[in-house]
């Protein structure tokens, strides 16, 4: 109750009286939420989601699938045994299944349907394939994840404006765009030390990690005389706490925000540059 005895306004009608001077544009409605914030009526991981959920409205496939030089596929002609022993190598759920090559691409394989192997190596595992969707790279996620949820898809293949394979997009790819990095049990394993190798010259890296833990395992030359941690040298680089998705390069080393709040950085993507691989 109010000092003059009316009920205190819910957290609804608090913010809806913070949005109701009905904003003109994304960036007036990212200032009306950023001081809903600051008076405590979003709180830090709210407020993350909701520019999560305004990012994934205007992002395109092509902007966070996963690069087809990067994709683990599963070819239909290799025997029974070396396709065992890669998916429990990998560690994925499904597969892109070729005939061949990479743009070839025939269905999708589920590894738990791999297990009828164990009992009949005689299996066809043309019969075992679900289907491959197929999406243009300029599809919004937003769109994307909407069929994801009609179809119960989990997983599309992208195809270029030649109709080439481009990449891949999973529905978890999608999600994290908004509450931020979803790790599974083998990535919390792989990822004690803060760095998680994402590609050749690519790493997962949590902001709290120690810059000296960081340049013992990147071999980067980071002073940390300044800032204990990669998080404090990546905002010291910006000036200011950057958002989700902003980068900026330091030295050799291109570093993405991956998840962010208000507070602090959460987690980056930090990628070697071209040119300090030919050195």
């Amino acid at each position: 109750m109010s000092e003059e005895g009316q009920p205190r306004p819910s957290f609804l009608e608090r913010l809806t009286s913070w949005l109701s001077r009905e904003p003109d544009n994304r960036d007036e409605l990212l200032e009306l939420l950023h001081a809903a914030y600051e008076k405590d009526l979003l709180d830090a991981d709210a407020l993350s989601m909701i520019e999560g959920v305004m990012q994934v409205s205007v992002l395109q496939v092509g902007q966070i699938m996963i690069p087809r030089s990067r994709m683990d596929v599963v070819d239909i002609n290799e025997p029974p045994e070396r396709l065992l022993s890669f998916v429990i190598e990998t560690a994925h759920s499904r597969f892109p299944a070729v005939d061949g090559g990479r743009d070839d691409v025939v269905g999708i394989l589920l590894a738990k349907d791999l297990l009828r192997l164990y009992t009949d190596r005689n299996v066809n595992l043309r019969e075992m394939l679900r289907p491959a969707v197929f999406i243009p790279e300029s599809k919004r996620l937003n769109v994307l994840l909407r069929e994801f949820r009609l179809s119960r898809n989990h997983m599309a293949i992208v195809v270029d404006e030649y109709g080439g394979v481009a990449g891949l997009v999973t529905i978890e790819d999608v999600l994290e765009q908004i509450v931020g990095d979803i790790e599974d049990e083998h990535d919390a394993f792989e990822a004690e030390t803060g760095i998680l190798p994402d590609a050749e010259d690519s790493f997962r890296v949590k902001a709290q990690t120690r810059i000296d833990d960081f340049n013992l395992t990147v071999g980067a030359g980071f002073s940390d005389a300044e800032f204990d941690t990669v998080g404090g040298l990546v905002s010291h680089a910006f000036g200011r706490l950057p958002k989700r998705g902003e980068a900026v390069e330091i030295g050799e080393f291109r570093f993405q925000v991956l998840r962010a709040d208000n507070r602090r950085l959460h987690t980056l993507r930090v990628t070697r540059l071209p040119q300090a691989r030919l050195l």
